[in-house]
């Protein structure tokens, strides 16, 4: 695989100056267009939050148990992975255009059968097909955006997926509000639907065109992306060279070189694949076990049970416009902070909130043991909105952009699928275990276990996660094969930002 490979080639070079730019615009609605079916992924997450109420609601058409509500809310992120990998392939094998457009059909399908639906098992069916099409989406949206923007909007244009998904959760949270599941069902199978009319109008990226050899295709994208004003024969050239070294010609007279499958497979075995694999595996583990999506998908239940007087339906809305908000703020954060310290911020905050919460939830217990009306019901609801606002500094954020840096360049397709394949696992075993853990150590034992596992998370961030702000990808791989210590020092600037967040 070599998912945004050829892109490596631009991201090298310094920005051009102002002149030698296409226009802006062109870049950012195909960005804009690449990037709407991430919105899925987030109608995907807070469609539970607002559906699982109203299916449980004694007037519902379809009655559900807490069992089958910890399915609904799961089932999407069971077939994600499925879909992280199949994508991985398409988008190598039939470009990335063709493979966005796919990656609408599924999550359409999913929409219409969840709508549709006059049993739970067509609701279950229905979240296993837009969970398809949300793993599917993600990677060749963000590859798209990469290979067609310049340096001086991709940093900012990469940025739009997470911003997407955060767009998506309010969206749902909102419109769920005010409307019934199947209504809102109808409303997101739309989206797929606008996706895949405006992407193709769009053109393929032309580092994919390079790669398969169709030079005069590559012409005709690049100056469409830019202007037909804009000389577009640097940046074809440069492709065209960097795609010349990944593919070298080989060599009749020796005969010792190794097959393409034993160098792919020394280089998967290799220090530097299996370090960042090991840290971004634990990464992600830490960070889903500290309840982030345990927020997302029960919202409104987890407001309903925290016994504030405060609409839960308003409540969640609100968090899911902090989640947009800071979700923008983190983007522009990473340029300036750096990854290290906007984890830290997220590590402790999330444990610190999810703790608090736990130990309020207990007395709340206490409290209706007693009899007694529940007190100061704005502390469970500030924890809530604190955690949110954390979480999303530095959580949502960070792990999703080093998986583009700490890799090598020629195995970053493979093990960026295994890493968002393994998150999204732990996606679906932290949402579907929700309730269990809650029959066994009740909502306030969930809650504290969460944030001490963050707070744990945040030791092994301080001791094993790299600074990779301002280093370019032959520093983080040298520093990954032992050949540098650079991003373990860090610099005096860095290291004085870092002190003053953790004293």
């Amino acid at each position: 695989m070599m998912n945004g490979k050829t892109s490596e080639a631009l991201e090298k070079q310094p920005t051009a100056p102002s002149k030698d730019r296409g226009k802006p615009w062109r870049q950012i609605m195909a960005a804009l267009v690449a990037n709407l079916g991430t919105v899925t992924t987030g109608l995907v997450f807070g469609f539970s939050a607002v559906a699982i109420p109203q299916l449980r609601a004694a007037d519902s058409a379809i009655q559900i148990d807490e069992a089958q509500s910890s399915w609904i809310a799961s089932l999407s992120s069971a077939s994600t992975p499925i879909g992280c990998i199949l994508s991985g392939y398409l988008m190598d094998y039939i470009g990335r255009k063709k493979t966005l457009l796919i990656t609408q059909v599924p999550a359409c399908i999913g929409w219409i059968l969840i709508a549709s639906a006059n049993s739970v098992g067509l609701i279950y069916a229905g979240r296993l097909f837009v969970g398809l099409g949300s793993g599917m989406v993600g990677a060749p949206a963000r590859v798209y955006t990469s290979e067609v923007t310049q340096p001086h909007l991709r940093g900012m244009l990469s940025a739009l997926a997470s911003v997407s998904i955060s767009f998506g959760v309010l969206f749902q949270y909102t419109l769920g509000s005010i409307t019934t599941w199947k209504i809102l069902s109808i409303i997101s199978a739309c989206l797929p639907v606008l996706a895949f009319v405006l992407m193709i109008l769009m053109p393929e990226t032309p580092n994919y065109l390079i790669g398969k050899n169709k030079q005069v295709k590559a012409e005709k994208s690049m100056t469409k992306l830019r202007d037909s004003k804009y000389n577009i024969s640097p940046e074809i050239t440069q492709l065209v060279d960097f795609n010349a070294k990944l593919h070298p010609p080989r060599d009749p007279e020796k005969t010792d070189e190794k097959p393409d499958k034993q160098q792919l497979l020394k280089a998967l075995m290799s220090p530097s694949a299996l370090k960042p694999f090991a840290i971004l595996f634990t990464y992600f583990l830490m960070y889903q076990f500290s309840g982030v999506n345990t927020i997302t998908f029960y919202a409104v239940d987890i407001f309903q049970a925290s016994g504030t007087n405060l609409d839960k339906n308003m409540c969640t809305i609100l968090l899911g416009i902090v989640r947009l908000v800071f979700t923008i703020v983190a983007c522009i954060s990473l340029r300036r902070m750096g990854r290290r310290p906007l984890t830290f911020i997220s590590g402790i905050g999330c444990g610190v909130t999810m703790i608090g919460l736990g130990v309020y939830m207990y007395y709340k217990y206490l409290w209706e043991q007693a009899g007694e009306e529940p007190k100061v019901t704005w502390f469970p609801v500030a924890c809530i909105f604190i955690f949110q606002i954390t979480c999303t500094i530095g959580f949502l954020v960070v792990p999703w952009v080093m998986i583009g840096e700490l890799y090598p360049q020629k195995v970053r397709g493979i093990m960026g699928g295994l890493t968002t394949c393994s998150a999204h696992i732990f996606v679906f075993i932290v949402v579907k275990t929700y309730p269990f853990l809650c029959d066994v150590i009740d909502v306030h034992g969930a809650f504290m276990l969460y944030g001490c596992i963050s707070l744990l998370g945040t030791v092994f961030f301080y001791f094993c996660l790299p600074e990779t702000k301002g280093k370019t990808l032959q520093e983080i791989e040298d520093y990954f094969s032992g050949r540098s210590d650079s991003l373990k020092r860090g610099s005096k600037k860095e290291k004085a930002q870092q002190g003053k967040l953790l004293p």
